[in-house]
């Protein structure tokens, strides 16, 4: 774990040397931001965190449930014990999670959830975009697409999930994109790699498998990455396309990379995803009232809008 309370107070004595003021502790709260894995959508999550907290003088700590359940709730235990007034965390499991966020908010403790969230009322505010909104935006985007691709037949495509590690969250976005380009393509291969190395791998043996396929269809950001990566290594450019989830620097280089191979993505806002999160805990444990379900709007990004792509860039880049 990681405390930004820790790095801040290491300068303090600095600090007031040199008559710089540094903000209080609100209350001496402590709020714990819990991602569960190690990418750059989870990263940017804890620099929106990060933000909130040092705008308001919160102690900030950071963890990574790692994919792992018991994990989770291994983690959710020590901030209980070690007195946090609030979790902010992406849930693993809508069901699963919930025994352990009852035990913090039995005793005392506000917890908000942000990217999943739980099938329960004990989460104060869920802050999130919606799966459906995201697959949505990138099958508009695919349709269009497949009618200049092949406007009188259907195109053969395969779908890369995470349907084992967070099932209605993977559900919604590849319903959503299917929803939309539904009579356009015949689904032969649906696999399960959510991290890229892996991604790489499981789609190259569905490009193998299948050399039929024209398009797939990636989840999320490592799902993207590798089945972009996997129709290089094939050297099927021009003759396979990717479409996926998630907005990154690397995803946006791709869009700009003349190979032609990644033609669209639809990202996500996870700066504003960590602040909204602590912003809410923050005013929950301030006696305000919260919106309960929050929603982050989506960003379509797509090859054939370079300037809307490079304008995403410069944003990460103002993020820093």
């Amino acid at each position: 774990m990681i405390t930004r309370r820790g790095m801040l107070l290491s300068s303090v004595g600095a600090a007031a040397a040199a008559g710089i003021g540094l903000p209080a502790f609100a209350q001496d709260r402590a709020i714990a931001g819990i991602v569960f894995q190690q990418d750059q959508y989870m990263r940017t999550v804890l620099m929106g965190m990060a933000a909130a907290a040092e705008a308001s003088g919160v102690e900030l700590l950071e963890a990574n449930s790692d994919n792992k359940l018991e994990k989770e709730t291994q983690l959710i235990d020590t901030y209980i014990a070690r007195g946090v007034q609030a979790i902010a965390l992406t849930p693993l499991s809508a069901d699963g999670s919930i025994p352990a966020i009852q035990k913090a908010v039995d005793a005392g403790i506000t917890v908000i959830t942000f990217g999943t969230t739980v099938n329960s009322d004990l989460p104060k505010a869920s802050i999130t975009s919606s799966n459906i909104d995201l697959g949505n935006a990138t099958g508009d985007a695919a349709s269009a697409f497949l009618k200049t691709l092949a406007p009188d037949r259907k195109v053969k495509i395969a779908t890369v999930a995470f349907k084992s590690l967070l099932p209605e969250q993977s559900d919604d976005r590849v319903n959503g994109f299917l929803d939309k380009v539904k009579d356009q393509v015949e689904v032969v291969a649906q696999q399960d790699a959510w991290l890229a190395e892996k991604a790489v791998a499981v789609a190259s043996d569905i490009l193998t498998a299948n050399p039929e396929i024209e398009l797939i269809y990636a989840a999320n950001e490592g799902g993207t990455i590798g089945a972009a990566q996997a129709v290089k290594k094939a050297g099927l450019e021009g003759k396979v396309f990717v479409f996926g989830i998630d907005g990154t620097e690397q995803l946006a280089n791709m869009l700009l990379d003349p190979d032609n191979v990644l033609q669209a993505v639809t990202a996500q806002q996870p700066f504003e995803v960590g602040r909204l999160a602590l912003e809410a805990a923050n005013a929950v444990l301030d006696g305000k009232e919260v919106e309960k379900n929050q929603s982050v709007p989506v960003l379509p990004l797509t090859r054939t809008n370079p300037d809307g792509v490079k304008a995403f860039l410069e944003q990460l880049k103002a993020l820093g």
